[in-house]
């Protein structure tokens, strides 16, 4: 197949209304718009969310707490999951993302102290809990913070 062979799959593409160019058009004078009122004008339409004047019901449900936009996020990973590692490996974030074990690193990675750790590693990351890095150092390795 060659770039000027590519077609779009017929009933993908489809032509544009073409409004206001005349009565035989089917959609002239008032272009589908109807007559008069506040959905005829030019740039009048309602915005999201308007209820005709009523209390709209973003505005009607309770509010509760707040969103502390200042927290910090961890992708948080336990000491369990590092048994994936060979022994004597360097654990970053870069090795945690490909070995499957996070998806994002957020703002950083915490090591929590779930599970069990048997292999020596030196460990890189943001946080950690006091077992995880009790664990991490039981075993002869290292827990770096970031």
């Amino acid at each position: 197949m060659k770039l000027h062979e590519l077609t779009a799959t017929p009933g993908a593409t489809k032509a544009r209304k073409r409004v206001g160019r005349g009565p035989a058009s089917g959609q002239g004078k008032t272009a589908g718009m109807g007559h008069k009122g506040q959905k005829a004008r030019a740039g009048h339409g309602m915005r999201p969310g308007f209820e005709g004047g009523q209390m709209p019901l973003q505005r009607r449900l309770p509010k509760r707490g707040f969103n502390n936009i200042f927290a910090v996020q961890y992708a948080t990973v336990n000491v369990s999951a590092l048994e994936v590692f060979e022994d004597g490996a360097t654990v970053d974030a870069a090795a945690l993302k490909a070995k499957g074990i996070i998806k994002k690193t957020l703002d950083g990675i915490k090591i929590l102290g779930n599970g069990e750790l048997t292999k020596k590693l030196t460990v890189k990351a943001a946080a950690y809990t006091e077992s995880a890095k009790t664990k991490i150092e039981a075993v002869g390795g290292t827990a770096e913070v970031m």
